[in-house]
């Protein structure tokens, strides 16, 4: 896990050092385990690498990394979890292997598989290998976007960087605000990531899936992954279809577990997190293997004393369970203010609430030198976490999901300013303009896949919230805040086999009888806490947002709306939102349906008051 960046002068001028530094010095905290530079015969190509060392910590994996031949150099951010089974089948094609890192193996993989290489790998990644010979640029990204890959154009460059902010504080381009960008940001905080546009009219996102090349100055596109071509047939009987969950699941979180440092996990006493946990437990009694980390019983909790979402007691069940003493980290209202506008900063986009608990929990790893996070993250989306249960054709979101969700669909009422005003005195609507006036949806990734005929409700929504909605808004936030602080989150629910399987399996193997994710709920039983398994709790690893703004956070809230920051001027009725904030802060009656409408108002206006 790493920092990676890269710049190419089009019109064959040198790259200053000090260009290339300057993009991995704003990427420092995502490699503090060294930097790398490489430059092309002319210079005008430099690619630059931040070290998280993982696998193979000497300093024989570092990067930017040649291959044998040296014709290919390459850096590169992630995992490749079955490293160890590709060098062998490499090896037995003739491939030499001069480190024991994951790096050198894509390289050798390229190759001898060039693209189709991609396909082999289990795992997050996002690269960039540079032909020597051609001067030609390959970049590529994981199947669903784990880890983050940028770039930006102009008739003079093309850079890369693993965050937004290290190009547009690059200097390298003129940037601007992409208002419709923004505007629909407001609307719909879930909609953008799952696009190529971001924030910065100059920085577009590779999506998840894709990969590109650069020749000649021309941008190349090409999808390489769609989920609807991998789906495997799954066994009829439901007993059978438990089992082989069971399998895969505890095979992802085994390859999880190769490292060559000491490894942890985030547990919040729900039942993902927990699955996790056990299952690391679980593996280690069948038996570790030769390059899995024994360094592995290291939990963290987030607490929040007398807050409505404190999930200590169940973290601390699940801890017991798996032979671990965690370790827990207290979180008060007063810890609100505490770092708050660096967190933003690490964040660096708009999102429905403040990750200040999983910023402070990920900063308690690094603490505690612990580079490594096995955690929950995807299931929720894969399994439907986020709908009532009963009746699976008539599920319904839940709290601030469901908030940003019907405000999505305020596009399909039409002209209809008399509602536009309504909606803005209920505090729902803030925008400049009307209805008429409204942002335009931006293309997903993975809308307009072809889903199987059979597949009801349940199945296409979470199709989409788990491709191109929820899911890669939630996978950017947690990248952002955990490599804040240089911690690697790996994220069993995400490999690609339990993705499709899961994917391919029918509704019912979902959500039945009052439950979500009851296929791993019934592939967990008697290997975790039965009151975790079955509990109903559905908490989410959130901030206690409604009691900070009802307390500490309604000072810095109000002293924020009263600042000048002309472009949100430009977009939001700031009269009305100001009302609307003090009015909630005034009642103390901020609740999360309330957060999740208002709180990417607020989280706007610091972004633009600091964008550029």
């Amino acid at each position: 896990m790493c920092g990676i960046a890269g710049i190419l002068n089009l019109r064959g001028n040198a790259v200053a050092r000090e260009e290339i530094a300057r993009v991995t010095d704003l990427l420092a905290h995502r490699g503090p385990d060294g930097d790398g530079f490489w430059f092309n015969a002319d210079r005008s190509t430099a690619l630059g690498h931040r070290r998280l060392a993982i696998i193979d910590p000497t300093a024989r994996a570092d990067q930017p990394m040649l291959s044998a031949d040296g014709r290919h150099v390459m850096v590169y951010n992630g995992e490749i979890y079955n490293f160890l089974e590709l060098r062998q089948e490499l090896e037995s094609k003739g491939a030499v292997f001069r480190t024991q890192s994951d790096s050198e193996v894509i390289l050798a993989a390229w190759r001898e598989w060039r693209e189709d290489m991609l396909t082999r790998f289990n795992g997050m990644w996002a690269l960039a290998i540079y032909d020597t010979e051609s001067g030609d640029l390959f970049l590529a990204r994981d199947r669903f976007g784990i880890k983050p890959l940028l770039y930006a154009a102009s008739p003079t460059h093309f850079a890369f960087a693993s965050e937004q902010r290290a190009l547009v504080r690059s200097k390298l381009f003129e940037t601007s605000l992409d208002v419709d960008v923004a505007r629909r940001l407001l609307l719909d905080p879930f909609g953008i990531e799952g696009s190529e546009r971001t924030l910065c009219r100059q920085v577009r996102r590779l999506q998840g899936g894709y990969c590109m090349w650069l020749r000649r100055g021309q941008i190349a596109l090409r999808r390489w992954w769609r989920t609807t071509d991998h789906l495997p047939e799954v066994p009829r009987v439901e007993a059978e279809r438990v089992d082989a969950f069971r399998a895969l699941f505890s095979d992802a979180v085994a390859l999880r577990m190769r490292s060559d440092v000491p490894i942890g996990t985030c547990l919040s006493g729900g039942f993902d997190s927990s699955a996790v946990v056990c299952t690391m437990a679980s593996h280690e009694r069948v038996g570790l293997g030769p390059r899995d980390s024994s360094s592995w019983r290291h939990a963290f909790v987030a607490s929040f004393p007398g807050a409505s979402n404190d999930e200590r007691p169940m973290a601390e069940e699940a801890a017991r369970w798996a032979g671990v003493t965690p370790t827990i980290l207290p979180i008060a209202t007063t810890d609100a203010l505490d770092d708050l506008e660096r967190i933003l900063d690490d964040n660096d986009d708009v999102y429905i609430g403040l990750p200040s608990a999983a910023w402070l929990i990920y900063r308690e790893l690094r603490r505690h030198r612990i580079p490594v996070s096995l955690d929950g993250h995807g299931a929720d989306e894969l399994m439907g976490a986020y709908f009532q249960t009963g009746d699976v054709a008539g599920f319904q979101l839940r709290n601030a999901v469901a908030a940003i969700t019907s405000r999505s669909r305020m596009a399909s009422w039409g002209v209809d300013v008399a509602r536009a005003a309504a909606l803005r005195a209920r505090g729902r609507f803030f925008l400049r303009g009307g209805l008429s006036d409204l942002p335009r949806p931006l293309e997903l990734v993975a809308e307009n896949d072809v889903l199987p005929r059979e597949w009801g409700p349940l199945n296409r929504r979470l199709y989409r919230m788990f491709h191109a909605t929820v899911l890669p808004t939630i996978l950017r936030n947690f990248d952002r805040i955990s490599m804040a602080h240089g911690i690697e989150v790996r994220m069993p629910f995400m490999d690609w086999r339990l993705v499709t399987y899961t994917m391919a399996l029918p509704a019912e193997s979902k959500s039945s009888g009052g439950y979500t994710k009851m296929i791993a709920r019934r592939a967990m039983q008697g290997a975790m806490p039965e009151s975790i398994r079955m509990g109903g709790r559905k908490v989410g690893f959130n901030s206690p947002m409604p009691e900070w703004l009802n307390g500490s956070l309604a000072g810095w809230t109000k002293d924020l709306l009263d600042r000048k920051v002309p472009a949100f001027a430009e977009i939001v009725d700031e009269a009305a939102l100001r009302k609307t904030v003090l009015g909630l802060s005034a009642a103390k009656a901020w609740d999360w349906d309330a957060v999740g409408r208002i709180w990417p108002y607020v989280n706007m206006k610091w972004f633009l008051g600091t964008f550029g």
